[in-house]
């Protein structure tokens, strides 16, 4: 039926159409591939595998699974490099995929977090391969600066395993922040600091203990033992669907200390000043979330 002005109305896509659509899509996904059609950077980064298969499968989880609500989005630069620093937590390092896959879908031009993560990471067969694809590279400041100098947003977890690995007993506590190698790769590049509080990952795998035996042989920090894994196998890796939070803070300004690169003092305080933004901002986070579990 027409409207009143002659045009016809538009027509929503019917259900076929979508799969359609879907189908037509991923083929097209498949013939790149197999045709060796698509980019892939100095560090091994592939945008159209990440955003094609990584990222939708992460949507779901922090969409559906986790609930995520996320503020301060205005805090991160629109275009330039920016250093997103975040607390650690989780017995596996899930926080990291869903603070890129968030950033990614929220940020007004979808951006791509640049993870710096440890060398285990990048010795672990397939997931060093899913690292490298998806943006990652070692956590050094030689690649951390390379990233930073080229406009990235660079994503990076001071705490590092001892952030991830700790005890449920004290979790939202964050852990040291190492020597302050990510302070000083943002003041020789002047590029600001946001730190991003981060509040759920603690409770997906609540980690009640540690198999240390097992940790020396398999040359991992630890071996986890959570109310779900080993005792239930496989199901054991599914994460507990807690609710999470995640508020990117106000950025903190490097540019004009940059000549202070090599003063451990300024280095230090700086580290300390971004640890207690964030370790604030997760203690209220928490007030807003009483219920870890809830809507």
């Amino acid at each position: 039926m027409a409207s009143a002005n002659g045009h016809r109305p538009a027509v929503a896509d019917q259900p076929g159409d979508v799969w359609d659509q879907r189908v037509a899509s991923g083929l097209a996904f498949l013939r790149r591939r197999l045709a060796g059609d698509y980019d892939v950077d100095e560090f091994g980064f592939d945008p159209e595998l990440t955003d094609t298969l990584i990222f939708p499968m992460l949507r779901l989880l922090y969409r559906d699974w986790f609930r995520t609500e996320v503020s301060g989005l205005e805090h991160l630069p629109r275009d330039d490099a920016g250093l997103v620093v975040g607390n650690h937590a989780g017995t596996i390092a899930l926080d990291a995929m869903v603070l890129a896959a968030v950033l990614h879908d929220r940020h007004p031009t979808n951006r791509h977090l640049r993870l710096l993560g440890a060398d285990l990471v990048f010795r672990m067969p397939f997931v060093s391969e899913i690292a490298r694809k998806t943006g990652g590279t070692v956590a050094c400041n030689a690649d951390a600066e390379r990233l930073l100098r080229g406009g990235e947003l660079v994503g990076v977890f001071p705490e590092g395993f001892k952030g991830v690995g700790k005890p449920y007993s004290e979790r939202y506590k964050l852990q040291r922040f190492g020597r302050g190698g990510f302070v000083a790769a943002a003041l020789r590049t002047g590029t600001p600091i946001v730190p991003v509080a981060i509040v759920g990952s603690e409770e997906i795998y609540p980690l009640i203990g540690d198999i240390k035996p097992l940790a020396r042989l398999l040359k991992t920090p630890y071996f986890p033992v959570t109310p779900t894994f080993p005792w239930l196998g496989p199901l054991g890796a599914v994460p507990l669907p807690s609710k999470w939070l995640i508020e990117f803070c106000p950025p903190i300004p490097t540019a004009h200390l940059s000549d202070a690169v090599d003063d451990p003092m300024v280095v230090f305080n700086l580290a300390d000043q971004v640890r207690d933004t964030i370790q604030q901002r997760v203690n209220e986070l928490l007030k807003r979330r009483p219920d870890p579990f809830g809507p």
